[in-house]
């Protein structure tokens, strides 16, 4: 079996289950290697009926021989950081001596978070709806060239100097300009002493040691956050998180070539989900809290178990969105597709999938480019059965409903993109490989 490098991603808006799927393959990779985003993500992994979730640290981490990289696109947040650290090694899990981080990763500090919130009180009616974790503000230090960086607090002198600079910079917009109460110098810096000697020991050069780990024949897995709908770029634009969330985000958030990434692996879910505002054309409304809604937006919510890892937030649920997934297969060059969640629809009498949009009299068999232009498009459906059955842990292709086998036929079809891996539940164990992506 020849060396490979595959990078997993999204293809929807995130929440696809990606978290399970890097565990899962990672039993045969040297190290997994995280390319973007924050501690705004949330991967959820069952290993056993014991459920872990990770923000910040790459789900690698649960296989003991497995090194863990985060890599210059990704921002960290320390007290996320030490936070997740602590949790893990307190069930008997090394990390610090696998946890291995960039130098260039922009540090996210209390005044991104706090701009991060009053901006969105800011906006009233029309959040955005990030998680306030200070995600975006540290993203826009980091292209303003003000950011401070894991590196920087090697030199805790020097960090003093910049630190307090940055900081009047944003404390004057919290506070003159939001009206919020601005950050505590005092109460950062004692918090960022601390910080640095959690970090420092953990620094590294990515590139450098996934060169190494290259050259040495040895499998490697990128890992993404979020989902393609929500790239900075090419996603919903606003509706969008702050970071490349597609496939080519690898090679710039790790620092790889992209001529070394062998395989892409698009993590689909068998529905449609989105957390926060933004268009949603296949949007079945459903408010759990209380229960008035769309039974079968009810159904999946439920059976689903919709709700953020990270924030708790309900995520907003619809049918499969084939006009969506087109685009995600076009921007990452898709190699396959995991499916997941294919059991939570398990009890519908029948299934819809969108096929197109109709807009202005024309129908769209790709997605517009913003916000704006979706929300005048209006979903086309094909209607087919449901199985009625049970699939929960189904073990081979032929075990499955002839029905569930027809849908998932049908979505190939109108992606363009067969499915590799099949996600029957949420434990490890309950995953069917039909096209190994290591092969």
């Amino acid at each position: 079996m020849t060396k490979r490098n595959i990078v997993v991603v999204g293809t929807q808006w995130g929440d696809e289950g990606k978290g399970k799927i890097v565990d899962l393959l990672t039993d045969r990779v040297a190290a997994v290697v995280r390319f973007q985003g924050g501690h705004n993500a949330g991967h959820t992994l069952v290993i056993d009926g014991k459920k872990t979730v990770l923000h910040l640290i790459p789900s690698g981490i649960l296989r003991e021989h497995v090194e863990c990289f985060i890599g210059n696109g990704v921002v960290l947040a320390p007290d996320a950081l030490e936070k997740e650290v602590t949790q893990l090694e307190s069930t008997g899990l090394k990390v610090k001596s696998r946890l291995k981080i960039s130098d260039a990763c922009p540090l996210i500090l209390d005044y991104h978070v706090a701009l991060d919130v009053a901006r969105e009180v800011a906006r009233g009616n029309k959040p955005i709806g990030t998680t306030g974790r200070g995600i975006g503000p540290a993203y826009e230090d980091k292209v303003a060239r003000r950011g401070l960086r894991a590196g920087d607090l090697r030199n805790m002198d020097s960090f003093k100097v910049k630190l307090a600079e940055t900081l009047a910079y944003h404390n004057y917009m919290i506070e003159h300009y939001y009206q919020a109460e601005p950050v505590s110098f005092d109460d950062l810096w004692e918090k960022c002493q601390r910080y640095s000697a959690l970090v420092v020991p953990m620094l590294a050069d990515i590139p450098n040691l996934i060169d190494l780990y290259n050259r040495d024949g040895k499998n490697l897995m990128f890992e993404g956050a979020q989902g393609t709908l929500l790239d900075i770029d090419q996603g919903t634009y606003p509706y969008v998180t702050s970071s490349n969330t597609t496939a080519g985000g690898a090679a710039s958030g790790a620092g790889i070539g992209p001529t070394q990434l062998d395989y892409v692996l698009g993590i689909t879910k068998a529905y449609a989900t989105r957390v926060g505002g933004g268009p949603f054309p296949t949007e079945l409304v459903y408010d759990c809290a209380s229960d008035v809604g769309d039974e079968v937006g009810k159904i999946l919510g439920t059976r689903g178990r919709e709700f953020g890892a990270t924030t708790g937030r309900q995520r907003r649920c619809g049918w499969f969105d084939a006009v969506a997934l087109r685009r995600s297969a076009q921007i990452n060059g898709l190699s396959g597709m995991c499916l997941t969640k294919l059991d939570v629809m398990d009890t519908l009498e029948e299934i819809k999938i969108c096929v197109s949009y109709s807009q202005n009299g024309n129908t769209l068999l790709l997605p517009p480019s913003s916000a704006d232009e979706y929300e005048t498009c209006l979903p086309n459906f094909i209607t087919m059965p449901g199985w009625n059955t049970s699939t929960v842990g189904t073990a081979s292709w032929d075990d499955l409903p002839e029905a569930a086998q027809n849908y998932i036929r049908f979505l190939e079809k109108e992606v363009g993109v067969s499915v590799s891996i099949l996600s029957t539940g949420p434990d490890r164990a309950e995953t069917l490989v039909l096209n190994d992506p290591f092969a």
